[in-house]
């Protein structure tokens, strides 16, 4: 019998989803973005009622309030003056998927538009959408791909009893540091593999796992796809995780550095450029430079990721903790640097012919990816429109070369630096 397409298992269209809510095989849809944290919000909506009227509405607080929910003063669109009134909710119906690890329902991502229809300019997928716009605008024919390596932790801990702990009392999964290690990985199987098999089930098509670099730690890797799409499956990859889990009675962390003395969990960033007729726009056979066949495209995108990421940090490490990461000999990168196929540098350069990528590996596993892809896109883009210079690889250990400058160490030092560029809060944010 041939194989199912994993591409597009648990994918359904919207006259799929009414038959499947006619047959009864559906009752729930779960409708969703993400805050400005990454976090999932929205509603659950009695599948009938969603058939006759998929548009709901939020309160805009959600995109202005911290990490606890806390209403956060001196935001322009969104603040007590103006009594925080509603956003409404489009459904993607490119996003709609069996939500494989909860009964009887459907997942359906959704872009935030204002009470007339019109894009919410802060929402995270909308910052995003308008760098891909601004690709397509400048670089007709050009589409971006991605892939995120998300690493997480994994303790025999419920949230409930993590929390009444003071999350002081966790229980890891795993006994040793045993990446790679295919007998510590099989040993926590009980969770790992349906984390697997639910996300495929989900419309989400995974490569593999694996453990990680630290005790408990296993990173699970996505298939790559074009950016927009990739960024919706982390997403959904996310909420699949922590919710399973929570059925599971154990946890899981997407936290940068939930521990001093173990590895950090990263979300390393591979970015390719594909060209209308399907090759790569990095790649080029007929020029060689740092001993790689890369185009000048290439190395003005790379140019423009180590010139301007630096003032756009807050996209990319979003938390005090995410800075806890960047510490010498962790496998995070501390420095602004990149080396072909070198774990120490803030950028490695890897694939082979149509496969050559960059490799981002500064973002933390906490950030939001919708914002994290947003800044990598615009600071490679910059790059290209202003033909940054790219500096030329460096060779051996990056955590010893005290020359080269540092990654900021500090939230408060990269909210300064983000604060004073004009490119960060433009032409990030807002396209």
């Amino acid at each position: 019998m041939p194989r199912k397409n994993h591409e597009n298992m648990g994918m359904i269209t919207m006259e799929q989803l009414k038959d499947k809510v006619k047959a009864g095989e559906i009752a729930t849809v779960v409708l969703g973005f993400t805050d400005t944290y990454g976090k999932l919000c929205g509603k659950r909506i009695e599948a009938d009622f969603y058939i006759e009227t998929p548009h709901t509405e939020v309160c805009n607080y959600l995109l202005a309030c911290d990490i606890e929910m806390n209403p956060i003063q001196g935001f322009e669109l969104f603040n007590w003056e103006k009594g925080f009134g509603d956003l409404s909710l489009a459904p993607l119906e490119s996003t709609i998927r069996i939500c494989s690890w909860h009964e009887k329902t459907a997942l359906v991502l959704a872009d935030v538009n204002d009470a007339h229809g019109v894009p919410c300019p802060v929402a995270p997928r909308t910052i995003l959408k308008k760098q891909l716009e601004l690709l397509e605008a400048k670089h007709p024919g050009y589409e971006c791909y991605a892939a995120s390596e998300i690493e997480y932790y994994t303790y025999r801990t419920s949230y409930r009893d993590a929390r009444e702990s003071s999350y002081t009392e966790l229980k890891s999964t795993a006994t040793y540091i045993g990446d790679y290690q295919l007998q510590q990985a099989s040993r926590e199987e009980d969770i790992q593999g349906k984390l697997r098999k639910h996300l495929v089930k989900s419309g989400v098509p995974i490569e593999c796992s694996k453990a990680e670099a630290g005790i408990g730690q296993h990173e699970l890797n996505v298939k790559y796809t074009e950016m927009l799409e990739m960024a919706d499956r982390t997403i959904v990859y996310k909420q699949c995780l922590k919710e399973v889990a929570e059925q599971l009675g154990v946890s899981v962390t997407f936290m940068a550095k939930p521990s001093n003395d173990q590895s950090g969990s990263s979300c390393h960033v591979h970015v390719s450029m594909l060209k209308k007729d399907g090759t790569s726009a990095f790649y080029d056979t007929t020029r060689k430079w740092n001993g790689l066949h890369v185009s000048q495209e290439f190395q003005y995108f790379l140019g423009g990721l180590i010139k301007y990421i630096p003032e756009c940090m807050p996209f990319i490490a979003p938390t005090i903790n995410s800075y806890k990461r960047y510490a010498e000999g962790s496998w995070a990168p501390t420095r602004l640097a990149w080396c072909a196929d070198n774990r120490t540098a803030g950028f490695r350069v890897v694939g082979e012919g149509q496969a050559t990528r960059v490799e981002v590996r500064i973002p933390g596993a906490d950030a939001n990816v919708y914002l994290c892809f947003a800044a990598i896109l615009a600071c490679g883009l910059e790059g290209m429109r202003t033909r940054v210079e790219c500096p030329d690889q460096f060779a051996g250990d990056v955590y010893a070369a005290k020359a080269i400058p540092e990654i900021s160490k500090t939230l408060a030092d990269a909210v300064r630096m983000f604060d004073n560029s004009a490119f960060a809060r433009y032409g990030v944010c807002f396209g």
